[in-house]
């Protein structure tokens, strides 16, 4: 266990999970961090390269993994959110035990706390200014398949920064300038992808934004 936690404000409860990587050499490297009273940092859980998963706060309690940022109208995400750290340096691939971990651990947060698919997100989308985690070697489209994430559908429209800058809002990024924005949607949704605003980046965040909006208190069709 950590002892780095606290109580959520204002009763609330968790209703978005938050996905790291630990940007460390070795998930033990990364435990004793998460338990380091004097690293006042910690996570839910920490899953191992084998898949390993490890209970390090209390999931009703709040723990310290998000930091200054937001989704939506949420600013104290810490608050309102379950933090899972992966194992990982940021630059390889994620083993295939720590998939399969983390699909389980997330079906079972997000039956418990009935949050939806489109409420789990990565460091890199709540604070894009100044975090790339999980990165640009998560799968987050096998997450989707599974149910435990969401993607957008293949379309393509005129690019619009203006749009696409209204579209990234509604579905949840905070506001930051527009080319830390495209930077940050491109990590999750299109990490290759590269150069001005096209009409791959403009299709799939109109998308994203038409199914999921952030504060509308449900998913469109």
């Amino acid at each position: 266990m950590s002892p780095n936690f606290g109580e959520r404000r204002d009763g609330v409860s968790p209703d978005l999970v938050v996905l790291h990587y630990t940007a460390m050499p070795s998930c033990a490297a990364a435990l004793e961090r998460l338990c380091d009273p004097l690293a006042e940092v910690s996570a839910h859980y920490l899953i191992c390269e084998a898949g390993d998963v490890l209970a390090l706060v209390p999931e009703r309690a709040r723990a310290w993994h998000a930091g200054v940022g937001s989704w939506g109208a949420v600013t104290d995400v810490n608050s309102r959110s379950i933090g899972i750290e992966l194992a990982n340096d940021g630059l390889q691939p994620f083993a295939a035990p720590q998939m399969t971990a983390l699909e389980f651990l997330l079906g079972g947060i997000l039956a418990r706390w009935s949050i939806p698919p489109h409420r789990v997100i990565g460091h890199s989308d709540l604070a894009p200014a100044r975090k790339g985690d999980p990165g640009a070697r998560f799968d987050w489209r096998r997450l989707a398949r599974a149910g435990l994430s969401v993607w957008p559908d293949a379309r393509q429209d005129r690019p619009d920064p203006g749009g696409f800058v209204a579209a990234a809002r509604t579905f949840g990024y905070p506001d930051v300038p527009f080319d830390i924005l495209l930077r940050a949607v491109r990590l999750r949704f299109r990490p290759w992808g590269c150069g001005p605003l096209d009409a791959v980046d403009m299709g799939m965040m109109l998308d994203l934004s038409r199914r999921f909006p952030v504060d509308a208190g449900g998913v469109r069709p």
